[in-house]
């Protein structure tokens, strides 16, 4: 899944191409991708004339803020990507929605129809699940006491907590695990028995492990799923510590890396560096 590196690679790539132009023509292909639209048929009317005026992110979210106070949401699911190109050129399969600014087109490219667009009034954001997302994992992230008062108590292990994207919005699987094996700490460790040190050591961990995920343009992995607008793919997969490199030796100490399942997610792990 495209998490917050992959997310931020595509909104820099964007936003020069798209700030400032009006929307000229929706085209939605497949009505699943508005299930997140209270009144699927408010989408198009919404965006259609209407000046992009700036283009931001929350976690893996891309916002891009419409003139008249409105939010043109997209989530990219599982195996989403934004295409750029021009009107005419050759589409790629599984376009699923394709709005067009001109003499630009920014095409929703999904497989799997896990991603979703969707045009919000500002109380329609309030009242949905967006307005839950925790601080921005890059650009809000919470003191490390703050940290520490969110995971007082809990039993529940780290790994799948950071996946909670209530406590911080952004990271997903591979970099969750990432952020883990930088910090020495064992996924499944209850979030509760983190040490101040720990904690500390945690939220140390998570911008620079984000920021080199982001300056390499995100991970593309073998299936190509994610590609920057511009079809080039991310390389930090070159880079990763422990993800998807069961069995592998541990760049650091040589231990091969070992896969376990946390709560139905593929979690990988040095047995030696992390504890």
């Amino acid at each position: 899944m495209p998490e917050l590196p992959e997310v931020e690679s595509t909104r820099r790539h964007l936003e020069p191409e798209v700030g400032g132009r009006v929307i000229t023509r929706v085209e939605v292909r497949r009505d699943r991708m508005l299930r997140r639209q209270p009144r699927p048929e408010d989408f198009a009317d919404r965006m259609v004339g209407r000046e992009v005026e700036r283009l931001g992110r929350l976690g893996k979210f891309i916002m891009a803020a419409l003139e008249g106070d409105l939010m043109w949401i997209t989530h990219l699911g599982m195996s989403g990507r934004i295409e750029l190109a021009s009107p005419g050129d050759a589409e790629q399969p599984h376009t699923n929605v394709v709005v067009e600014l001109g003499d630009i087109e920014v095409r929703l490219v999904d497989p799997r129809t896990f991603g979703f667009m969707a045009v919000l009034t500002p109380e329609e954001f309030d009242e949905s699940s967006l307005a839950g997302l925790g601080p921005d994992a890059l650009d809000d992230l919470p003191s490390t006491g703050a940290l520490e008062e969110r995971l007082a108590g809990r039993s529940v292990p780290i790994k799948p907590l950071l996946l909670d994207q209530r406590l911080v919005s952004g990271l997903g699987n591979i970099y969750a695990d990432e952020v883990l094996f930088r910090a020495g700490i064992d996924p499944a460790r209850p979030a509760g028995s983190l040490s101040h040190d720990e904690v500390k050591a945690l939220r140390s961990s998570i911008g620079p492990v984000l920021r080199d995920g982001l300056r390499h343009g995100g991970t593309s992995l073998d299936d190509l799923a994610y590609l920057l607008p511009d079809g080039r793919a991310g390389e930090f997969l070159h880079l990763l510590r422990v993800y998807g490199r069961e069995d592998l030796a541990c760049r650091t100490c040589g231990t091969a890396i070992v896969r376990r399942v946390l709560r139905a997610r593929s979690t990988f792990s040095c047995p030696v560096c992390q504890r």
